[in-house]
């Protein structure tokens, strides 16, 4: 239970406890003092003349102290702030803030005009201060002076590169003739370098070597350019040293030849020339620290004057406390009451008397709304405890549940709704039935005209038609429609009823058809002889179309007879790599007109499965992927028939994927392509998704068709787990289930 201390904070939890502490007033006492000495400190030092150092006017020392200060002021004025917005908030009907907001504004008022004071002194020291600092005539010197460097280095760099060019001109229009002396060409080059006033010129290739020189006496020794100098002469410019005393140009009408030449400036030019340089340099560093010396008397200024304006609302804050706290305590527990917090206690140990009894009567005003609310949160969490406990079991049936008020709109829709319609969750609410399952219309009319109705409807979403049991029946304000996806079941009837034609099939076709065949064969054998010669074609063409249809029926009994009778698998480690790997190699064999290809890296899986029964399920699901792609080819001979391999193993099991770019799967009854009988081609049992389906199933494993990802096509996945159910007993000895034992 919290109780309202004579600070305004609480005792219920160590953060409230904190924030107490750095409320105190002994540690806002202890950070403006702080705050107080950096300010004075700083102030003195930054109004001492200007000097380098650590602790100069201008060094980032003294910014970085007046930096953590203004921190710490922020962090008082924050404080105080926080105080302040408090008051303000509450002052509309809390009179004790009232009070507090009006001692402080006063406190503040009489704080800003000595700062508007301040401010005039500081603003009139630092302008005059600073400026006297720095002499416009030392800038216009300094200024001077660098102007008289830079024009110095751009005549000087003009004068060496129009000479040069003139020299490489007449040394390129010269090139015939002086490369057949070496000594005339060494006289002209001499000859050169005197006229354009060079002191030596050099002929060099580009490696530095020397091919021809002319050397004043006394000049300075040969020094090879940097390779940068070799990289502008390439490009087409000429470069000159930073000191202008060497330049170098490259010689077009020679193979491979730079003319490189020295020229020396006069003495004490260079020195000249840095010490104009040290000069500019450390005038922009002079007012760069001007600048420094400004921004430490601004934020020296800007720090007393918060200085006195926290002290000035501090103290207002102080002052209004002794007054108003008891009153303001009892107003901002009312508040919190308000705010539905019933654990605020005023604590009255210090409060006057007549405080005390009102206090004491808001605390047991404040104890019996406790125990009423506890009461009555009691009985919400109870029916929210139950409201949950409906939703949980609507959202876990595995039945869709549909909710109509009685305009006939949606009210309410379960997960499995969700699910079995395609529906977005929450875009339902709201919307007719007609919006989103037309397929129930018909029977909400019946329920709502009769009070139930039942029925089995299809419903197609995603290119998938599932076959629903939907019931309506009607309530308070509406209906409520519950539906089971009842297309597994159908289906397995289906397989069940398919399963005993089968049977009925193998048993009662089969037998006959060896005698049939031998007959026909013993026919032809024995009566060939005796037909006459114009009907003996007319003869044999009969008995083969009868040994042919018996062999063509007998494989379609075969097929019904191995999908009724499937064996029991016989669970053995396999690797399911190499099953993949045999399988497509036969179909490469079966079909090269066909690119089959087994796509990398396959892992390598070891699977406890009936390796056998795999084998035939992947050599199926290769088998009609083939057809598919034939049957396009025959229609669209391009893109060439293609299908891919890929064997994918994780930690949820393996998936066997195989794809074509054949026709491709139909937009409709797609979930009915696994059943028996079931095929879209022309001749076919559609026994082979259906075997394959089982195949897995068996497994403990699922067989997924889908459209093809790379465009026009069809996608198989078959998934199957590590070890499938059952492994380790069937391992053992497995044993004929009733209805499918035998031998495929």
């Amino acid at each position: 239970m919290a109780s309202l201390s004579h600070d305004g904070g609480t005792h219920a939890t160590p953060a409230a406890r904190f924030w107490r502490a750095l409320q105190s007033r002994y540690v806002l006492g202890g950070g403006y003092a702080l705050a107080a000495v950096l300010t004075a400190v700083a102030i003195l030092l930054a109004a001492s003349p200007p000097e380098t150092g650590p602790l100069a006017p201008a060094s980032k020392n003294i910014l970085a102290i007046l930096g953590l200060n203004l921190v710490l002021i922020l962090a008082l004025a924050a404080q105080v702030g926080f105080r302040v917005a408090t008051m303000l908030r509450a002052r509309s009907v809390d009179p004790a803030a009232r009070l507090h907001v009006r001692f402080v504004t006063l406190f503040a008022l009489a704080a800003v005009a000595p700062a508007m004071v301040v401010a005039l002194f500081y603003t009139v020291l630092v302008n005059r201060g600073v400026e006297n600092w720095f002499s416009e005539r030392v800038q216009t010197v300094v200024e001077n002076s660098a102007t008289v460097m830079r024009s110095y280095v751009d005549d000087q760099s003009q004068f060496v590169e129009e000479h040069v060019t003139l020299m490489a001109n007449d040394l390129n229009r010269a090139a015939p003739a002086l490369q057949v002396s070496p000594v005339t060409f060494s006289h002209f080059l001499a000859y050169q370098a005197s006229y354009h006033a060079f002191p030596a010129a050099y002929l060099i290739d580009r490696e530095g070597r020397i091919l021809a020189r002319a050397e004043a006496v006394g000049v300075v020794d040969f020094q090879a350019p940097p390779p940068s100098s070799f990289a502008a002469a390439d490009e087409g410019s000429i470069s000159v040293s930073p000191n202008l005393t060497r330049a170098l140009t490259r010689l077009t009408a020679y193979p491979d030849a730079y003319l490189y030449v020295t020229r020396p400036v006069q003495a004490g030019i260079v020195n000249q020339l840095h010490e104009a340089d040290r000069a500019v340099t450390a005038y922009r560093e002079a007012a760069e620290s001007r600048a420094r010396i400004q921004r430490v008397f601004a934020l020296s200024y800007i720090e007393t004057a918060m200085l006195v304006l926290v002290g000035a609302v501090w103290l207002g804050m102080g002052a209004a406390s002794a007054i108003s706290a008891p009153v303001g305590r009892l107003v901002q527990a009312a508040g919190r009451v308000a705010g539905g917090d019933l654990d605020v206690r005023v604590d009255t140990s210090e409060d006057p008397e007549e405080l005390a009894v009102l206090s004491r009567a808001f605390n047991s005003m404040t104890h019996d709304l406790q125990a009423q609310q506890a009461a009555l949160k009691r009985a919400g969490d109870e029916a929210e405890e139950r409201r949950q406990f409906i939703e949980t079991v609507l959202a876990e049936v595995s039945a869709g549940v549909i909710g109509l008020d009685a305009d006939g709109r949606i009210s309410a829709v379960n997960r499995q709704a969700r699910i079995l319609l395609d529906l977005v969750e929450g875009q339902t609410s709201g919307r007719r039935l007609a919006e989103v399952a037309p397929e129930f219309v018909a029977i909400a009319d019946r329920a709502d005209a009769a009070g139930e109705s039942e029925a089995e409807v299809d419903v197609a979403r995603a290119r998938e038609t599932h076959r629903l049991r939907v019931r309506a029946s009607r309530s308070e304000g509406g209906l409520v429609l519950t539906f089971d996806d009842i297309t597994r079941l159908v289906s397995a009837q289906r397989n069940a009823a398919w399963r005993d034609v089968a049977r009925r099939i193998a048993h009662e076709i089969k037998n006959p058809l060896t005698p049939i065949q031998l007959s026909a064969e013993r026919l032809r054998r024995k009566f060939r002889k005796d037909v006459p010669v114009e009907d003996l074609e007319t003869f044999d063409r009969c008995t083969d179309t009868i040994v042919r249809q018996v062999d063509g029926i007998g494989r379609m009994v075969d097929e019904f007879s191995s999908f009724a009778r499937m064996p029991t698998p016989k669970f053995a480690a396999q690797d399911g790599a190499e099953l993949v790997r045999a399988a497509v190699f036969a179909q490469r064999v079966a079909a090269p007109d066909i690119e089959v290809e087994l796509l990398d890296p396959t892992p390598h899986v070891t699977l406890v499965a009936d390796g056998r029964m795999l084998a035939q399920a992947l050599t199926n699901i290769l088998k009609n992927a083939a057809e598919a792609v034939a049957a396009r080819v025959a229609v669209e001979p391009e893109p060439k028939g293609r299908i891919t391999a890929r064997l994918i193993a994780d930690e949820q099991g393996v998936q066997a994927i195989v794809e074509d770019n054949g026709v491709g799967l139909p937009d409709k009854d797609r979930d009915r392509l696994t059943e028996p009988y079931v095929t879209t081609r022309e001749k076919g049992t559609g026994l082979g998704l259906a075997i394959v389906k089982r195949i897995l199933e068996d497994h403990g494993g699922e067989l997924i068709l889908t459209d093809a990802t790379g465009g026009r096509g069809a996608r198989a996945v078959l998934k199957l787990p590590t070890a499938a159910p059952g492994a380790s007993d069937a391992a053992a000895g497995p044993e004929p289930r009733a209805q499918d034992a035998g031998v495929m």
